[in-house]
């Protein structure tokens, strides 16, 4: 398989804040926003791998800025990393008030997807390289976030082993 670069993979989506989508603060709920980043990472990772991807974790999902009603949403995600089978995507989102221009990064997320074959299992992808300045410094530090990602996910495990599937009501303690 022949690598591709950071860019290749860039998948960018605009949307207009509309009542429905919006809290009681007149703000974008963030369940919304979230849908709209899982949305447009899995674009970017199957624009990559060019295979089914399905999303294996989220790092984090940082609200930094509101997004108002009437504002616009602009979500921006390509692959940073890979490993075999999995990719790293990064994603940010930008809110803009259309009639001032004011624009403002309000997210920002690390994503894993793998890619998987028609009987749902993990496929080998090709690799990635990054161009710019920034996609070289987010490549040579995801390593570091792989691990902790793998380390959080043993923990998770750890918790759910503890807490079982029995109803919380149904628990002795």
């Amino acid at each position: 398989m022949e690598s591709k670069a950071c860019t290749y993979s860039l998948a960018v989506k605009t949307s207009h804040v509309l009542p429905p989508d919006t809290n009681s603060h007149g703000t974008l709920f963030g369940g919304k926003l979230m849908a709209h980043i899982d949305d447009v990472a899995a674009i970017s990772a199957g624009r990559h791998a060019r295979k089914p991807v399905v999303t294996a974790s989220t790092d984090s999902v940082d609200f930094l800025a509101p997004v108002k009603e009437g504002d616009t949403i602009c979500v921006e995600a390509f692959v940073t990393w890979t490993h075999n089978t999995s990719m790293e995507v990064f994603v940010k989102a930008v809110t803009e008030d259309l009639l001032t221009g004011d624009r403002k990064v309000c997210t920002t997320a690390f994503m894993t997807f793998v890619a998987v074959d028609d009987d749902g299992k993990p496929t080998p992808i090709p690799s990635v390289y990054p161009v710019t300045s920034q996609q070289k410094n987010l490549h040579e530090s995801a390593p570091v976030r792989a691990e902790r990602r793998k380390e959080r996910r043993k923990h998770s495990k750890e918790v759910a082993s503890t807490f079982g599937t029995d109803f919380p009501w149904n628990q002795g303690d």
